[in-house]
């Protein structure tokens, strides 16, 4: 009986003592803390993860979304706290008087060897302080660095510095607080942040981590502070075996996540040649990443030519391993003499770092060109880092070349004194000084002079990210609506091109109706400038270089010379890369062959013909095609799908207007199209898909007429010509004014004789 009574005392005791230490895991509860404002808090913090590459489950944001959306206040605040307090490794309590208390939250302190991991920290802010909460750690000191001249110093002298300091500072941190969250607390009674750790080693770590909000905000007793014990998981090498269709060694593109959707490595930390932007690494075959044992879904790709394709990849403790990629074509454009670029990337500003590195090295881009299977990158120097990166110049292919992924360093005019007119991409420059001038500040306040300059020595020149400044609000082609010109697009085209010094305008990487409409109505007035496409890369865009590209038709070795040349013959034509018009041609009219052009005696029908090939995923993509024409992207052939189907539309231009139409599968397979066009006058002919790619025009003469398509697009060049200089004349100087006045009253000049001789409404 005595035992009985023993083992159930027993018993009580450990229920009483697990009970206990379950409570103990538990964070306290706020309940007073109002719902909305704490509820739009959480939105961020969800995004702020998933942006972060370290998602919550999907069953807790579904969690977090049902309790957001209950009317009962105290269950919805209690359950908000039940899902977030278990990602939560600390737990914050700033008292009335702002004085900060630290514990150990309920997360597992699991960190990865050479890795980042991604933590809540929970704030209860009883003070309503809106300062910024700071994380500190003498494990996360800084004691040395590894320069070129081997150790060099830090916060105390080098001669100093034991093997117990390099020991014991085996830890990195960092507290998350850039968009969509804000630097400093909001003031609330209960919010989350966000904070990051990295381990150098694997094994079993401890650290000493305290938190402040401010000079003496620490709680007496050092209460700031909370040791805690990680373990840290050991990452393994392993070598990646990267083979393309014929199963040669290539480079491509990896984004790796492990069975909680987190990206390895850690986006945030990311130095170069990875970027903190992208997803995606790049990896050569043969070369070798630290990841930590587990479950992997690799996806990986290697540009738009490439079928996207996953892969699960188990890592296990303790040898190194070895996978193998082998990637897959759906089409293969080269083979056909059809070769890929992108005229608009930079390796400096925007979201590149441009401190203190200057933005990023030739290799770091070479990688990237690469990995996305692009055959030209044309890497642009512009105002951000310039007198750093202009050193890469050289007038020729950079060395890191190879035969068929060319790279080389031009100049985009932009932040510039004449860039408020348009920035301007200059092509196979020999020279890139403006003559005269020792720095930016030098160069010319408008465009014209600087594309004189850029032709002279045989460049080829045009405008980038179009679309910026002739917003228009119509989708229909050509509109005469008249834009502010009050951007940095291809402003200014409309007084250039009566000078005969543009050679082209990019489009792809700003809405469509904005880049076609003033090409359409310079075409319909005569004028025969071609279009590229390019990304603005990582501007505009920063997934990956290459989502605006040109193809170019080359009849011998590729070359960027030959390349460059055939945007300037307009033997090319643009896309998102999902669908190619291959081998357009009107009767034996070839686009870009013999000034493009086919002469007629009389009007007559003639035949279009060409092949063409897109590709879309069976399941249409709403995130995609349900956007606006002026959000991101701008071009993508999912705009183009005709309902759930598919199947995409191919349109056959003349002077503008779309006046015939085919729908294809999208299958990836390659498929002739042919229309027969009966043409009474002059005209300009082309071919695209709505949205996903355009061909440039062939130039139909009749009876040895000019092309005089549109009155009203003679018209409303004319009255842009005047739009264009309200707009820029006040930041010429007055030093160049008179020139640019004469160079406008050119164009008008122009327009006027064009608007004399056209017939056509």
């Amino acid at each position: 009986m005595r035992f009985l009574s023993f083992a159930l005392t027993l018993v009580l005791c450990v229920a009483v003592f697990l009970a206990a230490t379950n409570s103990a895991q538990q964070l306290p509860k706020v309940e007073q803390v109002e719902l909305q404002p704490l509820t739009a808090q959480v939105r961020r913090l969800i995004e702020a993860t998933d942006y972060l590459g370290a998602p919550l489950a999907v069953a807790d944001k579904q969690a977090l979304e049902r309790a957001s959306n209950l009317t009962d206040t105290v269950r919805a605040r209690r359950e908000i706290q039940d899902v977030l307090d278990r990602y939560s490794l600390f737990d914050i309590h700033i008292n009335p008087e702002s004085r900060v208390k630290v514990a150990q939250g309920q997360a597992k302190p699991e960190l990865t060897e050479s890795g980042w991991r991604t933590f809540l920290v929970k704030v209860r802010n009883e003070a309503g302080v809106t300062a910024q909460l700071k994380a500190e750690s003498l494990n996360a000191q800084k004691v040395f660095s590894r320069g070129k001249g081997g150790f060099s110093s830090s916060p105390r002298p080098a001669q100093t510095i034991t093997e117990r300091d390099v020991r014991d500072r085996w830890l990195d941190l960092a507290m998350f607080d850039k968009p969509p969250l804000k630097p400093q607390l909001s003031g609330l009674e209960l919010e989350y942040r966000i904070i990051q750790l990295y381990s150098r080693d694997a094994g079993r770590r401890e650290a000493r981590i305290g938190f402040n909000v401010g000079q003496g905000s620490q709680d007496i007793g050092f209460r700031n502070e909370t040791d805690i014990l990680f373990t840290c998981q050991p990452a393994m090498d392993v070598s990646l075996r990267v083979l393309d269709e014929r199963g040669k060694p290539t480079t491509a593109s990896f984004i790796i996540r492990d069975a909680q959707g987190r990206v390895y490595p850690l986006q945030t930390k990311r130095l170069a040649p990875d970027f903190d932007f992208q997803p995606q690494i790049y990896r050569a075959d043969g070369e070798r990443l630290k990841l930590p044992a587990g479950d992997y879904t690799v996806e990986f790709t290697r540009g738009p030519e490439y079928l996207t394709k996953r892969q699960p990849m188990k890592v296990v403790a303790g040898k190194p391993q070895t996978f193998t990629f082998n990637l897959e074509r759906w089409i293969e454009l080269a083979k056909l003499g059809w070769y890929s670029g992108d005229h608009h990337i930079h390796a400096a500003g925007c979201m590149h770092y441009e401190t203190p590195s200057q933005g990023v090295l030739p290799q770091d881009m070479i990688r990237h060109i690469l990995g996305e299977d692009l055959n030209v990158g044309s890497v642009l120097t512009w105002g951000p880092c310039y007198y750093y990166q202009k050193q890469f110049f050289e007038g020729k292919d950079h060395q890191l070349s190879r035969p068929e992924n060319l790279m080389r360093y031009d100049v985009e005019v932009s932040g510039f004194p004449s860039s408020h007119t348009g920035h301007l991409v200059l092509l196979r420059l020999k020279e890139q000084d403006y003559p005269g001038a020792k720095e930016i500040e030098d160069w010319p306040t408008w465009d014209l002079p600087v594309l004189q300059w850029a032709k002279a020595q045989g460049a080829i020149v045009g405008f980038a990210h179009s679309g910026w400044g002739l917003e228009i609000k119509s989708q229909e082609l050509p509109s005469y609506e008249m834009p502010k010109f009050d951007g940095i697009g291809a402003n200014e085209y409309i007084v250039d091109v009566a000078h005969d010094v543009v050679d082209f305008i990019s489009t792809v990487d700003t809405p469509a109706p904005w880049e076609l409409n003033i090409w359409y109505h310079t075409l319909n007035a005569g004028f025969r400038t071609r279009i590229s496409g390019e990304t603005d890369f990582p501007c505009i865009y920063g997934e990956r270089v290459g989502l605006g590209r040109s193809y170019v038709k080359l009849d011998g070795k590729l070359t960027y010379d030959a390349w460059v040349a055939g945007i300037d013959a307009g033997r090319a034509y643009v896309t998102d890369g999902k669908s190619h018009l291959l081998d357009f041609q009107v009767n034996d009219a070839r686009m870009g062959v013999g000034e493009s052009e086919l002469t007629l005696a009389a009007p007559q029908a003639v035949r279009v013909t060409a092949k063409i090939a897109a590709r879309l995923d069976e399941q249409p993509n709403d995130a995609i095609r349900k956007l606006r024409p002026d959000e991101k992207p701008f071009w993508d052939l999912e705009r183009a799908r005709i309902g759930n189907l598919r199947e995409v539309p191919v349109e056959l231009i003349v002077n503008g207007k779309a006046v015939a139409r085919r729908t294809i599968v999208a299958d990836g397979r390659t498929q002739d199209l042919q229309f027969a066009l009966p043409l009474a006058h002059s005209s300009w002919v082309a071919l695209r898909v709505p949205g996903s790619s355009h061909t440039n025009p062939i130039f139909v003469t009749i009876g040895g007429q000019p092309i005089r398509a549109s009155r009203r697009s003679a018209e409303w060049c004319l009255k842009a010509v005047d739009q264009c200089w309200s707009q820029k004349a006040p930041k010429i100087s007055a030093k160049e004014r008179p020139a640019a006045e004469q160079a406008y009253e050119h164009a008008r000049q122009t327009y006027r004789r064009i608007l004399a001789e056209s017939k056509v409404e």
